[in-house]
């Protein structure tokens, strides 16, 4: 595999880890302003849980990606 698309693959891993991030975090904040609104959720601590699960998984995995594949010179 070439550098550049070396690159460009862990460009798009990571880019998915924080748009995975971003999306539990809003779903975090409608659950803390409006949880008479989520009407599927009657457990919302659950719910909020549940993405704060999923924030620490794609943590993780940009940690991972990070520290053990290092952009190549």
């Amino acid at each position: 595999m070439s550098c550049n698309l070396r690159k460009q693959t862990l460009d798009a891993l990571r880019s998915q880890c924080k748009g995975n991030i971003d999306k539990a975090r809003v779903n975090v904040e409608i659950y803390l302003h409006n949880p008479v609104g989520i009407g599927e959720h009657p457990d919302v601590l659950a719910a909020i849980q549940e993405q704060v699960d999923l924030i620490a998984k794609e943590e993780e995995r940009l940690h991972v990606i990070n520290n053990y594949f290092t952009e190549q010179e």
